[in-house]
């Protein structure tokens, strides 16, 4: 159990990573749109995400109300650049291999702390949880620094009139979904070096075994 301080702390930080790599994934502020024209768009602000487009209007809404409008992207939508297609099929791989990745820590943690002595039981699980630690970060690193690049460079989308969106925004800023998406990169990182660096102790079992 000593020799697994870090590979707990790779649990840990790993779980929060998780979370948040799936709570990135499912926000819609990844890009903030402020525009001009605010006939529809009420507020000034549309927010772009990896799956849908919301913003606020205050048409055919009671005095005093407001509601959010929202349209879905499709698979088929050619409007959509390439960085947002990268995030839906990135971030559901890294949350899948993120979700190994604990399942794997989990079983050899069980082992730790059930006195198992088998090293193939124990040191091989750790090294695959780290890995695919360390492949699910990679995977949330792209798109999160791929769009970040699309804000920063104020890149437009072409959406279609149905959208009621403007192609360009008087200005884009990045929304909660990429500092999130940065944190999860740097604790699945984190925890799958911690994951890496587990040596099994040498014990004399061990070495008659």
């Amino acid at each position: 159990v000593s020799t697994s301080h870090l590979q707990l702390a790779a649990f840990a930080l790993g779980t929060v990573g998780w979370i948040l790599c799936t709570v990135s994934m499912g926000i819609v502020e990844w890009r903030v749109w402020h525009v001009d024209n605010t006939t529809i768009i009420s507020s000034g602000i549309a927010w772009v995400g990896i799956w849908k487009v919301c913003f606020i209007s205050y048409l055919h809404v009671s005095p005093g109300y407001r509601e959010q409008f929202c349209h879905k992207f499709s698979g088929y939508d050619a409007f959509i650049p390439h960085e947002i297609y990268a995030a839906q099929g990135l971030l559901l791989i890294a949350t899948f291999m993120g979700f190994l990745g604990l399942a794997a820590t989990i079983f050899a943690l069980r082992n730790v702390y059930m006195g198992i002595t088998h090293k193939t039981l124990i040191a091989p699980f750790f090294l695959v949880g780290g890995f695919l630690y360390i492949f699910a970060g990679l995977c949330v690193l792209i798109p999160v620094s791929w769009n970040f690049y699309s804000v920063t460079h104020n890149q437009s989308i072409a959406f279609p009139p149905s959208y009621y969106m403007p192609s360009s925004p008087t200005v884009q800023e990045a929304g909660a979904a990429i500092p999130a998406g940065i944190v999860a990169v740097i604790l699945l990182l984190l925890s799958g070096m911690f994951s890496l660096s587990y040596r099994f102790p040498m014990t004399a079992n061990t070495i008659m075994k």
